[in-house]
């Protein structure tokens, strides 16, 4: 059992500490003893539960439906999408509650002690998106209050490049507000998330409620017809779905960061599978019931609960919605959105990055995203966002999941992953194995990326090479992971470092 310094509190290591001088290691990056794991079955369940209580979650079901599904066609993806990201979730899981490693310290056994800030820098860019999108909705809420009291106000206008000035302003506040509990570290969300448990839900069936109630109830919501039929249905299913499983494609590459405190595999593996489809298939149910009732009531679709909160006339509901949407929001961006990339940035200089630099870096990322863009419509939302980058994020897991289970048979050297000469150094520091994997895993998604964010025409492509785009995750995943394992076919672990390295508990 690995036991830690006293002064610098960092592991001693099984064959000395040379772990401790390593510029690979610091406080966040250093494996978690058995005795400090602590996590449970519904630990897990409960964090996939209030992760999965989020206004992108209602977005994500009620973006369906503003595309032409109806009610069942938009949770019967959704449940699929969750279900299909929850294996590859579990799998990488393992690591991190076998070794008791974060993200970007198990990365490192396949793309090497260097190399691993590839996949580490394209986890923590796409988490940049999410706390902006995150911040976004955050802001536009705060607006939303203040223009329920001056209804003279205009709505926020998506169309141009910077929203108005007032709106950008609450953004502003509401980024500050982010970066002030970085600062304080995050112990301090704790009673944020405890409240955000308990007021979600409440506004959360409030708004269901108030659906049911404007519609004159569930029956015309369920019997609204789905505007796709036939082949326009595939076609929109099958992008709609990648989006799906790209929704959460960047916490299946870094759960290792959560169940590195499991106390054991089946922990980690029946608390997520508890939690995860189920809570998602729940909530986005609300998001389906109340777009569906939008158009009911208003005439047209309105699949933003912002804007939808914008609509109604009592200002007392309005700043009671907006004031779950805020709490909601800070509470799952920090969780959510800074814990792993702060830990990914911090993978780059373990000695000059901690978790507070690496938060502001987030947060200034976050800005220059443009996530107010992203959210504009749903077809940019599903179409421009998710899908782009589970493109990338695709290979990146099948590579991590090739390594361990065919290539390593889940059997890591611990001190290895913190030396820069040991098992995993390969050339350099950077297995240029995996490197190669991974561009080729990108590669057949680019053309189509390329269409949809029209830079190019999709004449100059055959109609199949662009139609790999609505495969995205599921392409790069694959492609990515069977040439890893045969670019790796005559590798061969250091049995006898096998031998004496620590294995943790499982």
């Amino acid at each position: 059992m690995m036991k830690e310094n006293p002064k610098s509190g960092l592991p001693l290591f099984r064959r000395g500490n040379e772990g401790e001088a390593s510029s690979l290691i610091n406080k966040d990056l250093a494996p978690i003893p058995q005795e400090k794991r602590k996590w449970g079955t519904w630990n897990y369940a409960a964090l996939w539960i209030s992760m999965s209580l989020c206004i992108p979650t209602y977005m994500l079901a009620s973006s369906l439906i503003g595309g032409g599904m109806n009610w069942w066609q938009a949770i019967l993806t959704i449940f699929l999408g969750n279900t299909i990201v929850l294996i590859p979730m579990i799998l990488n899981g393992h690591a991190g509650a076998k070794y008791g490693i974060p993200f970007p310290v198990f990365a490192r056994a396949s793309f090497g002690t260097k190399g691993a800030n590839i996949p580490a820098m394209l986890r923590a860019i796409v988490a940049c998106g999410w706390f902006g999108i995150q911040t976004w909705i955050g802001g536009a809420a705060i607006y939303n209050i203040v223009r329920a009291w001056n209804p003279g106000m205009p709505e926020i206008d998506y169309g141009s490049l910077f929203p108005q000035v007032i709106p950008m302003i609450c953004f502003l506040l509401f980024w500050l507000l982010n970066m002030f509990i970085v600062y304080l570290g995050v112990e301090s969300i704790r009673k944020l998330l405890v409240f955000k448990a308990i007021f979600l839900p409440v506004a959360a069936l409030a708004l269901l409620f108030w659906a049911i109630s404007a519609a004159n109830g569930l029956g015309l919501i369920l019997e609204q017809p789905s505007k796709l039929s036939g082949p326009s249905f595939w076609n929109y299913f099958f992008p709609a779905l990648t989006g799906m499983v790209g929704f959460w494609a960047t916490l299946s590459l870094n759960i290792p960061d959560f169940t590195r405190y499991a106390k054991s595999q089946r922990s980690q593996i029946r608390g997520q599978a508890i939690g995860l489809p189920s809570s998602m298939t729940l909530f986005s149910f609300i998001g389906v019931v109340v777009t569906s009732a939008t158009a009911i009531v208003y005439g047209s679709t309105i699949w933003d609960p912002v804007q939808l909160a914008g609509r109604f006339e009592n200002k007392l509901m309005v700043t009671f919605a907006m004031l779950a949407v805020a709490i909601s929001t800070l509470a799952t961006n920090i969780a959510a959105n800074i814990v792993s990339p702060a830990n990914d940035f911090s993978n780059l200089a373990p000695k000059k990055i901690n978790f507070r630099v690496g938060g502001y870096i987030t947060g200034v990322v976050g800005v220059l995203i443009f996530p107010w863009k992203l959210i504009a419509d749903p077809t940019g939302y599903i179409f421009t966002w998710l899908i782009a980058y589970s493109s990338l994020l695709g290979p990146v897991g099948g590579i991590m999941i090739a390594d361990y289970y065919f290539i390593r048979r889940q059997k890591l050297v611990v001190d290895d992953l913190y030396k820069h000469n040991g098992e995993y150094s390969f050339g350099n520091g950077f297995n240029a194995k995996a490197i190669i994997a991974l561009l080729c895993g990108i590669l057949p998604n680019v053309p189509g990326f390329l269409v949809t964010i029209k830079l190019i025409n999709k004449e100059v492509f055959p109609a199949w090479v662009n139609d790999l785009y609505n495969y995205a995750w599921f392409v790069g995943f694959f492609v990515s992971a069977i040439l890893y394992i045969l670019l790796m076919r005559s590798y061969r672990v250091t049995e006898q470092k096998l031998k004496e390295a620590y294995v943790a508990v499982d």
